[in-house]
């Protein structure tokens, strides 16, 4: 039995925090895990930049409430699901997620959780486990699942490394230079022929 994993933002939606920024017209909301390896370091930024600027979980979910997935998202994520079990594994939020997750009809998502007090500040997060994408595909292939893995950043990288066949999907050049061993697409429909000639090299090979 084979299992795709895909990151979220980036590959199947847009940024949010990117696209928070353009809303707020603060650049500085648009730093994301393709910049910032360290995701505690991130996230303390962004937590004090809400803090400077008196934003608040409301302000971020209402920008959610206008957004929607990437052209030939869902479609490409309905076409996949037609062939394997698929799981989203993100370092976004459930507290985000919810209306984005509902336009790509419910896949599965391992995320976090954001921490508010009760006037909507956002005080901290909740790592549902740390290192949570390679743990999860550990976890996968040790239920003797076979994993094939797609994301675009820095974040990405240790689950497309613990992944029997990972793959990145139209990432920036510094992070492609940084991790050439893993193959390059730059559209849903090279990312899905990519995933089905790793599928049965993986089943002929099993």
């Amino acid at each position: 039995m084979q299992v795709v994993c895909l990151d979220l933002e980036g590959v199947l939606v847009p940024e949010i925090w990117i696209a928070f920024s353009e809303r707020t017209g603060i650049p500085e909301f648009r730093r994301t895990t393709r910049d910032e390896p360290d995701y505690d370091k991130l996230m303390r930024y962004r937590i004090d930049l809400l803090d400077q600027h008196d934003l608040k979980l409301p302000d971020i979910q209402r920008v959610i409430a206008g957004m929607s997935p990437m052209e030939g998202a869902r479609a490409f994520l309905d076409r996949l699901r037609g062939r394997f079990q698929v799981v989203i594994l993100s370092d976004t939020f459930y507290e985000f997620a919810d209306p984005l997750m509902q336009q790509l009809g419910r896949p599965t998502l391992f995320c976090h959780r954001l921490l508010a007090d009760a006037s909507g500040r956002v005080v901290d997060y909740r790592l549902r486990q740390k290192d949570q994408k390679r743990n999860a595909v550990n976890a996968l292939k040790g239920l003797n699942f076979q994993v094939l893995a797609a994301g675009d950043s820095y974040n990405d990288t240790g689950m497309l490394q613990a992944a029997d066949a990972g793959f990145f999907i139209h990432p920036p050049e510094n992070i492609v230079a940084q991790f050439p061993q893993f193959p390059v697409t730059r559209s849903y429909a090279e990312l899905e022929a990519a995933i089905d000639d790793a599928s049965a090299r993986l089943a002929a090979a099993a």
